[in-house]
């Protein structure tokens, strides 16, 4: 029988089935997510018995954007990144999921579709509940609503600080924050340190800066030995080293100081004056 190893923050890896679960596996396998937090053991096997497992293959869709919202998943083992395609066509990745994460969670189901898509980023397994079997569920058991209020609040907090980043920090510590946020979501073991699966590429969309930024700062960060960049992953070999960068910011770009662009500001007009003085003022260091 095919099994798979399950790692989850500082936890002993556990050993799982691929085949389709049990109602009380269902429920050890709800017992990692903030969704169910506060209800009993009885109750959670009532929801247990709603749900079906499933497994994602690598870069299977879990749901698209703009599509009527029927599921919600929660990851069990594996990741998905959640991402927006902006006017011009372009992703934008928004958070990562990892095990234990309800992907799919929406205010109100019966009205709206997916705002974003989820893709698996490795294969997955999940639980899958149809939010019209989902629907009864949060009548019988409001506490689950309150949960789900509290992960959107959070996650609404998270885009909100990686906005006051991407405003007011250079590259370097944008991508540290970034890399430490994602230890905890999506980390796993491996080469000496903690390995995070994704691209340059994907790095800049979650950063809002360009591959070539990237890759440059990863590989002075490699030189100094606080990541080992590789092809479609990076591993983070000094968590310390990389909590300093947040700290102190800057670091890992060269020793230059960056340019910065000016903006032109009119002062007030002051009575007599028929024109406004141009006076230039540094803007925000832009990436």
């Amino acid at each position: 029988m095919a099994v798979a190893s399950v790692f989850k923050g500082s936890h002993l890896p556990v050993v799982v089935s691929t085949r389709e679960f049990t109602v009380a596996q269902r429920v050890l396998m709800m017992g990692d997510s903030v969704l169910f937090t506060g209800l009993s053991k009885p109750e959670c096997m009532e929801i247990a018995s709603s749900a079906r497992s499933r497994t994602f293959a690598c870069d299977e869709l879990m749901y698209s954007e703009g599509d009527p919202a029927q599921n919600m998943v929660q990851i069990y083992t594996g990741s998905a990144k959640i991402s927006r395609l902006s006017p011009n066509g372009n992703e934008v990745i928004l958070w990562m999921a990892g095990p234990g994460d309800p992907v799919g969670v929406l205010a109100d189901s019966l009205t709206h579709s997916y705002t974003c898509s989820a893709r698996a980023m490795e294969q997955s397994t999940a639980l899958v509940w149809e939010y019209t079997r989902l629907q009864t569920v949060l009548v019988k058991y409001p506490r689950i609503g309150r949960n789900f209020g509290q992960i959107l609040s959070t996650r609404l907090s998270d885009l909100q600080e990686r906005f006051c980043e991407v405003s007011t920090e250079q590259v370097a510590k944008r991508l540290a924050f970034a890399l430490l946020r994602l230890l905890k979501q999506v980390g796993k073991p491996a080469h000496g340190g903690i390995e995070i699966s994704l691209t340059r590429e994907e790095l800049a969309q979650m950063t809002g800066t360009t591959l070539f930024t990237i890759s440059r700062v990863l590989s002075r960060w490699g030189e100094e030995g606080s990541v080992l960049p590789r092809r479609e992953a990076i591993v983070v070999l000094d968590v310390d080293l990389l909590a300093k960068k947040c700290r102190v910011g800057g670091l890992g770009i060269g020793k230059q100081k960056q340019p910065r662009e000016s903006v032109p500001h009119v002062s007030r007009l002051k009575p007599g004056k028929s024109r406004a003085k141009i006076v230039h003022e540094p803007s925000h260091t832009i990436q």
